[in-house]
């Protein structure tokens, strides 16, 4: 058995000077030549299983923390940070940035850790205007530092993944049995009872999980899937409390409330993974040609609930199309994104007009699909789609949110969507940015507002499409 090359080079030179060692003395430790030790460090070996654990043996590290790959997250976070406009001139090409995470990986992690800072000051300049800034927006928001979590976990977790296989096989059930199986669970295991109650006795709130009382109160406004999908969330919360916390600890995640709102988004991930198992689902996928609302019928599920597990398909010789997902309001607001891609994602301040997320508002129920490319040339295949919300009132009717799916070209293949279009075609690819103040795309129509790191040309003698130029 032989391990991936990719960044256990650099992962044995910085274990070495961790531990104020030269390539001799490590080398002695381990009982190999120094050249040998070169070589590893070089990415010119790979490491046997036996060299692998003479390294845990020798330095008491685990072996899995050696020879886990990061380089393609780093080489899409690279790629993204500098296609930012306040770089300017060319990007330096993908061998250099390689060489760089190869033999610098200290530095990348820095330069990456100071752009996300002057990202973060930029974004809160745009959320407070002209107004002064508190001392407490200046640090990442939670709903930052969480994506940051779900994207350094490549949004994966084995751990829930387990968990949910390992509780969902304890009860075999069909998908129409589910809701029971976990009432009966709750009430048997935890002795936590649940009942519907009524949206007007709710409070505005969709699950009420009263502790004191032993009871799960869930709205009439959830329709079956959601009722489903919020008593698998409860059950992730009062069974695997030490998974989440484990997953947390050792994260940069430190306020009271992130973590909070990290345990919410994980136990999602374990809703879904118990509801649509990993195996099953991957092969239906597959099968199906990622078909959403067949997947949806299939496993009594919201089609929003497919969108997000399908963000989840990164195990380790089972791997889905690697998707990007995105949900607004018909504001652009972002209201929720997981990604598994090197397409960037705004955290707020609206998306691309371009896009035609925005567009399915006038389509209801109906999927979208669109070819896009941003202004670094990457090619992206989307699809979106409108979805309901609960209704708590008659005047909160229209809660529709528009939900967006989306992967690189190269996998548009696999999609059933994307069967009918012809992708060598260079006219159907939509020029879209990420959104306006950080687009560098001149002579655009949608343009909404004058971009923060660039000037556009203003020629009073001429009126061009916008007023940000002429």
């Amino acid at each position: 058995m032989r391990v991936r090359k990719t960044l256990v080079g650099p992962r044995l030179r910085q274990l070495r000077r961790d531990h104020g060692q030269t390539q001799a003395e490590m080398a002695k430790a381990l009982g190999v030549s120094t050249a040998y030790v070169n070589l590893l460090e070089n990415n010119q070996r790979s490491l046997s299983v036996a060299m692998l654990m003479s390294l845990s043996d020798a330095y008491g590290v685990d072996w899995r923390d050696l020879i886990q790959d990061e380089s393609s997250t780093l080489l899409a976070d690279l790629r993204n940070t500098l296609q930012d406009p306040v770089f300017g001139g060319s990007a330096p090409d993908i061998q250099e940035l390689r060489a760089a995470i190869d033999h610098a990986p200290r530095l990348v992690d820095h330069f990456l850790d100071l752009y996300r800072s002057h990202r973060n000051t930029l974004e809160n300049m745009m959320r407070l205007g002209s107004e002064g800034m508190p001392d407490e927006l200046l640090g990442s928001t939670p709903e930052r530092i969480i994506h940051d979590f779900f994207r350094d976990h490549s949004n994966h977790f084995p751990e829930l993944e387990a968990a949910a296989e390992r509780l969902r096989a304890a009860t075999p059930c069909e998908a129409d049995d589910v809701y029971q199986v976990l009432k009966g669970r709750l009430m048997r295991v935890h002795g936590i009872e649940v009942r519907t109650a009524r949206v007007e006795d709710m409070g505005q709130a969709l699950r009420i999980h009263d502790e004191t009382e032993s009871m799960v109160h869930l709205s009439e406004a959830l329709d079956h899937q959601n009722r489903v999908f919020q008593l698998a969330h409860v059950l992730c919360l009062v069974e695997l409390p030490a998974i989440l916390d484990g997953l947390t600890a050792d994260s940069d995640i430190t306020s009271e409330t992130a973590v909070a709102r990290c345990h919410v988004e994980l136990a999602n991930y374990f809703a879904a993974a118990y509801l649509m198992p990993y195996a099953p689902f991957f092969e239906a996928a597959e099968e199906t040609q990622y078909d959403a609302d067949r997947l949806a019928a299939a496993f009594g599920v919201s089609f929003e609930q497919v969108c997000h597990r399908l963000t989840t398909l990164q195990r380790d010789g089972a791997k889905g199309v690697p998707f990007f997902f995105l949900r607004v309001d018909k504001a652009g607001n972002v209201t929720k994104r997981f990604n598994s891609t090197s397409f960037n994602i705004a955290d707020y301040g609206g998306a691309c007009p371009v896009w035609n997320i925005h567009t399915s508002f006038r389509t209801p129920g109906v999927i979208v699909p669109q070819f896009v490319e941003l202004p670094d040339g990457e090619r992206f295949f989307t699809m979106s789609r409108t979805t309901e919300r609960p209704v708590f009132s008659r005047d909160t009717q229209d809660r529709r949110l528009a939900l967006a799916l989306g992967c690189e070209l190269k996998h548009a293949h696999r999609l059933a969507y994307a069967a009918p279009f012809n992708l060598p075609d260079e006219a159907m690819f939509a020029p879209i940015g990420i959104n306006c103040h950080l687009c560098p795309r001149k002579n655009c129509g949608q343009r909404a507002h004058q971009p923060l790191v660039m000037d556009l040309p203003i020629n009073t003698n001429r009126r061009g499409n916008t007023r940000y130029e002429s």
